[in-house]
């Protein structure tokens, strides 16, 4: 008798290996359709004010216990039926449905907004809300489809196309970290070229990534839980890779402005070192005895990681804060971020075809386009909110804005007790999905109080 915590961990670690990803246009309608539903929500939010941030919410106090007012679980509630329940759905048993899907949400948020328009007092435009709110808009969205997606990937409803890819290719999930390096880069103190102070700093704001690091290291052996060793090796992950792009980022602590020709001189040397040769060691079974060797994808992955940081920034800064640019949501800031969108797109098909294909897996020049282009037209379709009446976000938006880390922390947590708790890979589809809802809609309750509490955990 197997007396392992996890007995299954083996079969469950093969079905996220050896997976060739989807198509690039699979991927974008996908990433069009989360910011349609937050849209969709706004619109919606036109018609009746059921979105609760201010401060005219008063909690009951007694005895020191807080109650949340019915208008807040009222607004949450209508947040989880109208973004999170349908990402979902598109994301598992809807997941043939995502062109149409694409289309149909695209018409309803333009009926939507026209007739919000018209009852609206006669205001013609949402007011023109800032680059941070659609950034953090889009970083919320980012960590919703995260938390959804690292459980849902253990369950047979998650099409087996959106989970990791092995070596290249892409696929839903293989957005993940690179959108977190990004999202990161467009709105860090160096893309507003604000002062970050010395390096002795960067280091000390870096200790509590390495700290999680560490916990989930150690937690993830504790438990003999199911880890994809050629996603990072063996014992690096996630938080080991933001630490190191922000100890270098400390040490060469650059103006904005030289940032993007910095970060294309690390990608542009990176990629030759790839092609060199370092690719075929690094997707190759190879590993020797030091701890680079054995972690070996997730360390040479951070200098492709810190080129895409780099870019970030500088994108960030000639976008949005540099002198002739606008940090509100005006037609031109968004026009610009669609060309430079388009252009990006152009120069991927192109080092996707002609040099090497996309890897996440060694963070290659293509996989940091492809990132910098998908989350850019993200960004782009967010900023139209400002054409839509009454614009803000969201309850659940704003909880989760806050409360980042609490967040993605949580979500691991849930994601390790139910993989624990049942056998996901031989669960049925109806028992899969209502695993799913519940474990979303639990997530977003808490995430939710939490933040009413007064209750604040950001990454950044």
């Amino acid at each position: 008798m197997d007396s392992s915590l996890n007995p299954n961990k083996h079969l469950k670690e093969q079905f996220v290996s050896n997976l060739d990803g989807s198509s690039i246009l699979e991927i974008a309608a996908l990433l069009t359709i989360v910011p349609l539903l937050v849209l969709i929500r706004f619109s919606i939010s036109s018609y009746c004010r059921t979105d609760n941030n201010d401060k005219s919410i008063s909690s009951k106090k007694n005895d020191d216990e807080i109650v949340v007012p019915k208008a807040y679980i009222y607004a949450i509630s209508l947040d989880f039926i109208f973004i999170v329940f349908p990402m979902l759905l598109f994301f598992t048993v809807l997941s043939e449905w995502v062109y149409h899907g694409v289309v149909l949400l695209s018409m309803m948020l333009l009926v939507l907004t026209v007739s919000a328009k018209r009852s609206s007092s006669g205001l013609q435009r949402g007011q023109s809300i800032s680059f941070r709110a659609n950034v953090s808009s889009y970083r919320v969205a980012l960590m919703l489809i995260t938390c959804l997606c690292i459980l849902a990937v253990d369950f047979t409803i998650f099409p087996r196309r959106y989970a990791k890819t092995e070596t290249y290719g892409t696929s839903l999930m293989d957005l993940g970290v690179g959108s977190f390096v990004l999202a990161n880069a467009i709105v860090s103190r160096q893309a507003r070229d604000v002062s970050s102070g010395n390096w002795i700093s960067g280091l000390k704001a870096t200790a509590p990534l390495l700290l999680l690091g560490f916990i989930r290291l150690v937690t993830t052996s504790g438990v003999d839980y199911q880890v994809h060793v050629t996603e990072y090796g063996q014992h690096w992950n996630f938080f080991f890779t933001l630490a190191a792009i922000s100890i270098l980022t400390s040490f060469v602590n650059i103006p904005a402005k030289y940032c993007g020709v910095l970060g294309f001189s690390v990608l542009a040397g990176y990629q030759t070192w790839l092609v060199s040769g370092l690719n075929t060691y690094l997707l190759s079974h190879e590993r020797g005895d030091s701890i680079i060797s054995k972690n070996k994808e997730g360390v040479y992955s951070t200098l492709g990681y810190w080129g895409m940081y780099l870019l970030g920034v500088d994108l960030g800064y000639r976008l949005f804060y540099a002198k002739h640019s606008n940090t509100r949501s005006t037609a031109s800031s968004i026009a610009r971020v669609f060309l430079v969108s388009l252009i990006l797109w152009i120069v991927t098909l192109l080092v996707d075809n002609y040099v090497e294909r996309i890897s996440r897996r060694t963070c290659n020049m293509p996989y940091v386009t492809w990132v910098l282009a998908q989350d850019l037209q993200a960004l782009g379709i967010f900023m139209l909110s400002s054409y839509i009446p009454m614009n803000k976000l969201s309850s659940l938006e704003e909880a989760i804005d806050q409360n980042l880390l609490a967040t993605f922390l949580l979500a691991n947590v849930f994601t390790g007790m139910v993989n624990m708790a049942v056998d996901t890979i031989f669960a049925s589809p109806l028992a899969s999905l209502v695993i799913l809802t519940a474990y979303a809609f639990a997530l977003s309750a808490i995430i939710g109080t939490i933040h009413f509490s007064g209750f604040r955990l950001k990454f950044w």
